[in-house]
């Protein structure tokens, strides 16, 4: 059986993801700070097992991938999911305490998950395993007022190259998912309306987030020969491509 690791795993596209992944077999370490959330996902998905982690604290991280590979035996996937946003700003107005929480989940948390998840799959035998980091819309065009989290987004397509390059010798393959207008909870507001770059207030297009669950689970079933390097998948009619 195949195993995986996904921060995030208490709601959203995390959640999603975790139920699509136990369905089809996987055994799967669901990750979050919330053990209350995690067991409703464990639920809705029949399965997987839960991990309370806040993947900004290094400690905590180097802890979970112990427990996890102690149960599972190996770890063949980590999807780096956990991430949050902040409220619109223009960076003036932008507060500090907004900045570094957003640059501690979306990327510190990212990097300590994928320095310990390489560490594994390097080691591990057979080696190798695949690594999935969750990006954004945001790593190719901004919203208006998103510095903290657009820049956050921006770095995960550099750890991406990187992790593919230094991966090569040890048989661990990285990709990226860039993710549109999902309709999750955090994702509500989408649909209600939200700012554009024409200073206008509108609603989008939205999809389903289970359409983002299986495509990730396309990723992570591909052969360690071959690898999705960058996957864009959105909401067809949202504003991205051209003038929206």
């Amino acid at each position: 059986m195949k195993t995986a690791l996904i921060t995030g795993a208490g709601s959203g596209i995390g959640r999603a993801t975790a139920v699509a992944f136990v369905k089809a077999g996987w055994d799967v370490a669901l990750v979050g700070r919330r053990r209350e959330a995690l067991e409703a996902t464990a639920q809705v998905a029949g399965g997987g097992r839960v991990f309370a982690c806040d993947v900004t604290q290094a400690d905590q991280v180097e802890a979970l991938f112990g427990d996890a590979v102690a149960a599972m035996g190996r770890l063949d996937l980590l999807f780096n999911n956990a991430g949050r946003g902040a409220r619109p700003k223009t960076i003036d107005e932008m507060a500090l305490e907004d900045w570094r929480g957003v640059l501690d989940v979306n990327l510190t948390g990212s990097v300590l998950c994928a320095r310990a998840a390489f560490a594994q799959m390097r080691r591990q035998e057979p080696q190798g395993g695949r690594i999935i980091n969750n990006g954004s819309i945001s790593a190719h065009s901004p919203r208006p007022g998103s510095v903290p989290y657009t820049v956050t987004k921006h770095a995960i397509t550099g750890l991406t190259k990187c992790l593919s390059l230094d991966g090569r010798p040890y048989n661990i393959a990285c990709g990226q998912i860039d993710i549109g207008n999902a309709l999750t909870e955090m994702a509500a507001v989408i649909a209600r309306g939200v700012p554009q770059a024409d200073g206008r207030i509108a609603a989008e297009a939205t999809m389903d987030v289970d359409d983002v669950a299986r495509a990730v689970l396309m990723m992570a079933e591909l052969p360690l020969s071959a690898n999705v390097q960058f996957m864009t998948v959105m909401a067809t009619k949202m504003p991205f491509v051209g003038r929206g």
